[in-house]
């Protein structure tokens, strides 16, 4: 089962204007807007979480190191966090990702991996082998 949110481009830019003057009506205006504004951050966290559970299988890694990738990304090509997250999602679902983020992925996975592998490496001074008795 395949399910992809989509986000548009203007989604954390949510502004409540009116002119009436009657406080109550300004409060309605204004919750509502914070309301569409929560869901909107919602769906922009459930996109983040479904790249990240995609990271972790193809990485594999944890969570932790999942988000730090996709927060890599997004520094790198200078896009928000859920746009990022959405592209990764678009492109398990076939559409490709553009020339910055691919190269971004690829030097955030790379970093990754070397992490990793300084984490399996014995401390230095360490004997040769498996260790044990």
């Amino acid at each position: 089962m395949h399910r992809t949110t989509m986000l548009p481009g203007d989604w954390w830019d949510l502004t409540a204007e009116t002119s009436v003057e009657d406080p109550a009506v300004q409060d309605v205006v204004a919750l509502r807007a914070e309301n569409d504004q929560l869901r909107r951050a919602l769906a922009g966290l459930a996109v983040i979480d479904q790249a990240c559970g995609m990271v972790m299988v193809l990485a594999p890694c944890r969570r932790g190191p999942a988000r730090n990738l996709l927060v890599d990304i997004s520094r790198q090509c200078n896009a928000r966090l859920p746009e990022v997250a959405a592209a990764l999602v678009a492109a398990w679902e076939g559409e490709p990702l553009s020339r910055l983020m691919q190269r971004a992925l690829r030097h955030a996975l790379r970093r990754l991996y070397a992490q990793d592998r300084e984490c399996d490496a014995p401390p230095a001074g360490a004997p040769p082998g498996r260790g044990g008795a």
